[in-house]
């Protein structure tokens, strides 16, 4: 597999506290990589490094390298904007702007320079169709977006996020405020994106990283402990604190 971001030496500091110890991974093209560990261990820290999430954090300090298709996002000629551009974002909870369903799509397009409106609208139908919202949602999109059910609205801010046709997709629990029809539709779309996005997702639920991730990382205390082919790391784990986790003893 195609490395697409390669981190390095990693340290992040919130004021004293060292939340990133030396961290070095490198995450492959167009596949599921999935970030486990118990609260606090410094997933979604990493997940936020990613496009700079971090930087709305007063007192972050950040040491290593960090690269996406080999530019280094940390320097100073790197716009934040087009690297969140390139490196979309879904929450834990769905957020909708208070719009409608398709003012939720256009926006990103709309920012960056998308005027035309049958150019939008296209934009608008393919993404809801690639987050598998279409066909709910076709006969009334200057509907609020709040109208729409939790699922759907998470769904929705997929669509809104590859609306700006992203490289990188990263997913913070994307599915955990869901119910459980909601996450295995959630489930199902993700690895349907994987054949034209790069997935990295943080969740608590080490099933949901076994069911639908090709690489997973075990995180502890701001360490990565162990991280390989999901599978492998499932079925034989080649660190006793992966295994004491994954077979539930702690987190």
């Amino acid at each position: 597999m195609t490395s697409i971001i390669h981190i390095e030496n990693l340290n992040l500091y919130y004021d004293q506290f060292h939340a990133l110890k030396n961290v070095s991974l490198d995450i492959p093209e167009k596949a599921i990589t999935a970030f486990i560990g118990p609260s606090g261990c410094g997933k979604s820290t990493l997940l936020r490094t990613l496009n700079r999430m971090n930087d709305m954090i007063p007192s972050t300090r950040i040491e290593g390298s960090v690269q996406i298709a080999n530019t280094e996002i940390y320097s100073d000629d790197v716009h934040v904007e087009a690297l969140r551009k390139q490196v979309g974002m879904v929450f834990q909870q769905p957020n909708p702007f208070p719009k409608s369903i398709y003012d939720n799509v256009a926006y990103g397009p709309r920012l960056h320079g998308v005027k035309n409106k049958s150019q939008l609208d296209e934009i608008v139908e393919q993404s809801l169709r690639q987050a598998v919202l279409w066909d709910e949602v076709k006969d009334f999109l200057k509907r609020s977006a709040f109208s729409l059910s939790g699922g759907q609205q998470q769904r929705l801010c997929i669509a809104r996020a590859i609306a700006v046709q992203p490289d990188i997709l990263l997913m913070d629990e994307a599915t955990s405020a869901l119910d459980p029809i909601s996450t295995l539709k959630i489930e199902e779309l993700v690895q349907q994106l994987k054949d034209r996005y790069t997935i990295v997702m943080v969740t608590h639920n080490m099933h949901q990283a076994a069911r639908i991730s090709d690489r997973t990382v075990f995180f502890l205390n701001g360490e990565i402990v162990e991280a390989d082919d999901t599978q492998k790391l499932f079925s034989t784990p080649q660190d006793a604190r992966t295994e004491d986790y994954i077979s539930g003893r702690f987190g």
